[in-house]
């Protein structure tokens, strides 16, 4: 699920600060410009999931013509929310062959984080097509 709103970013200095005007209380910072969006993404990221998962209402974003700030300047921040919802671990049970099986205990593999990787790897390549 992708989300847009518009934000603002300030100067002061050398650091750069962020906010949210749709969304009160959402706002964070960074050295520069790149590093200060990354904040904005993950910071509205976070908002928004928190909001999702609270199952509050999520105010509509306004057009970023009707932000005028009298200092820095306005650009629209995106995020996608989807890498990050619900992370409640869900017990599968699967069928592996036994050699298999002893082979990987004896090699100390995690049976759980190869699965989710795998899965995770898969998921994406389906993404993309």
């Amino acid at each position: 699920m992708l989300f847009v709103y518009p934000a603002v970013f300030h100067q002061e200095e050398d650091m750069y600060w962020v906010e949210f005007p749709d969304l009160e209380g959402c706002h964070t910072y960074g050295s520069n410009i790149t590093e200060t969006m990354e904040a904005a993404q993950e910071a509205l990221s976070g908002y928004l999931l928190t909001l999702l998962e609270q199952k509050k209402d999520i105010a509509s974003p306004s057009d970023l013509s009707t932000l005028q700030p009298e200092d820095g300047f306005s650009t629209y921040v995106s995020c996608k929310i989807d890498p990050y919802k619900d992370t409640t671990a869900v017990k599968k049970t699967l069928t592996i062959p036994s050699w298999l099986n002893e082979r990987a205990v004896s090699m100390g593999i995690n049976f759980s984080q190869v699965l989710q990787e795998a899965l995770l790897a898969r998921v994406q390549i389906h993404s993309r097509l």
